[in-house]
Parts: structure tokens; sequence; C-alpha cells
């Protein structure tokens, strides 16, 4: 008999098909598309970030001009209306001799007396800080709130019959 040795066959031995490396391929590409992706979200958030501090410096320095302006009108405000309040009790004690004349003594002092009422509220509004106001304010409110909300409805009204003409 013949001596029968097995000797490989070189094209029986598995070697990487096609279709394995493709699958190779394909991993590397989708590792690759994962890191790329991590890499645009991370700038993505950075942008996102820096755009967020930069709005929000906007946003104080925005909000720090408005309560500068809010506080140089209150201020104006406060002025304009000290100024008023004078020139009103004034108007009244120039017209207490008048009301001497047509109503009476009685009634002359009563407008005197408001006048000097006027008057002396006027100086001390305006020997006042804004914030004291703003706190005489909120204190008229919380012991009077009923009294406080019939005023302010009350200005709403003069407001708006004002504005209306």
């Amino acid at each position: 008999m013949t001596d029968a040795t097995f000797t490989p066959n070189d094209n029986l031995t598995p070697e990487p098909t096609a279709k394995a490396a493709a699958k190779g391929h394909f991993a590397k590409a989708v590792e690759e598309a994962k890191a790329g992706a991590q890499a645009l979200g991370k700038e993505a958030q950075d942008k996102l970030n820096q755009q967020k501090e930069e709005l929000t410096a906007k946003s104080r320095e925005k909000g720090s001009e408005a309560k500068d302006k809010a506080y140089d009108f209150a201020a104006q405000g406060k002025a304009k209306a000290t100024e008023d309040m004078q020139k009103f009790g004034k108007l009244v004690e120039d017209n207490a001799a008048m009301i001497d004349e047509k109503l009476g003594v009685q009634y002359g002092n009563y407008a005197r007396t408001a006048a000097a009422t006027i008057s002396n509220t006027a100086v001390k509004l305006d020997e006042k800080s804004l914030e004291d106001v703003g706190e005489d304010v909120c204190n008229f409110v919380r012991e009077k709130p009923v009294l406080a909300v019939g005023i302010a409805a009350g200005v709403g009204f003069m407001l708006a019959r004002l504005l209306r003409r």
C-alpha cells in the first residue's frame, strides 16, 4: 500500500473572508463615528456654555442699567411730587383769607391747618430717601390693605380718565 500521509491543503484553511473584513471596517467606522459625535457634542456643549455666560453677563448689565434708570425716575418723581405738594399747600394758604370771607373763620382755619399739614408732609417727604419712602409705603399697605387697594383703585381710575382724553 502506499504510504498515505496527510498533507494539509492550503486551499481549505480558513482565511478572513470579505464579509469578516467588511465587519471589521464597519466596526471601526462606527467607533470613529461615535468618537466624532462625542467630540461634536462636547464642542456644542462648550459653545452653549460660552453663549450662556455671555447672555448672563449681558442680562446682568441690562438689569443694572434698568435699575439705575428706575431709581433716577423715582427720584425725579419724588422731587416733582414734593414740589407740587408745596405749591398746593401755598395755594390753599393763599386762599384761606377768601375762605374766611365766604364761609367763615372756622373754615379758613381748617384751610390753614390743611395747608400747613401739606407743607410739612412735603418737607418730610423731601428729607426721606427713596428706600425709606418705599418702606413706609410697604408698612402702610401691611397695616391698612383695604385702604391701600382703595387708593390704588382711585388713582388708577383718575389716570384712566386723564389718559382717555
